[in-house]
């Protein structure tokens, strides 16, 4: 049986007010997700939706033993942030990706592609942005056929 995945993609910067109720909607997708039979769960780690839904996961892990966490990172930089959280749950993977070797403009868009290329679902929490790296990973998801399943915020 092979093996269902589920990444997310979401902005960085959500406000206070929207903070709890993302929380609980990602929640929802993610233990929707499993029950769905998805075992095998991408975070990208960047701040806001990626670390929100990596926690998430993280806790849902204690319930389902079977579940793995992979952190794909964009470039190895990134893995010397000095945000705690960051590394707490980092600590919580089952396996991490450096997507990329070097820093680039184009190292999250990459990161971003190889999240959407390992999954069936993609989980969105988007704010009707025209432009950015969420709208691209949905539109790229859409385009590879992927299920996308929108938080709107």
């Amino acid at each position: 049986m092979e093996t269902k995945t589920c990444c997310v993609t979401g902005h960085r910067d959500i406000s206070k007010e929207h903070l709890d109720y993302v929380e609980q909607e990602l929640r929802r997708e993610v233990r929707a997700a499993i029950e769905d039979g998805f075992t095998r769960f991408i975070s990208g780690f960047s701040e806001g939706t990626d670390l929100m839904f990596a926690a998430i996961v993280s806790e849902e892990k204690a319930r389902h033993p079977g579940l793995f966490l992979e952190g794909a990172i964009p470039y190895p930089g990134r893995l010397k942030t000095k945000d705690q959280r960051f590394h707490e749950l980092l600590d919580c993977c089952d396996g991490v990706n450096v997507v990329c070797r070097t820093y680039s403009k184009s190292c999250f868009l990459q990161r971003n592609r190889y999240m959407v290329a390992e999954s069936q679902r993609v989980i969105a929490v988007y704010d009707g942005r025209e432009r950015g790296g969420t709208l691209f990973t949905m539109r790229d998801a859409h385009a590879a056929g992927r299920e996308v399943r929108v938080i709107r915020i």
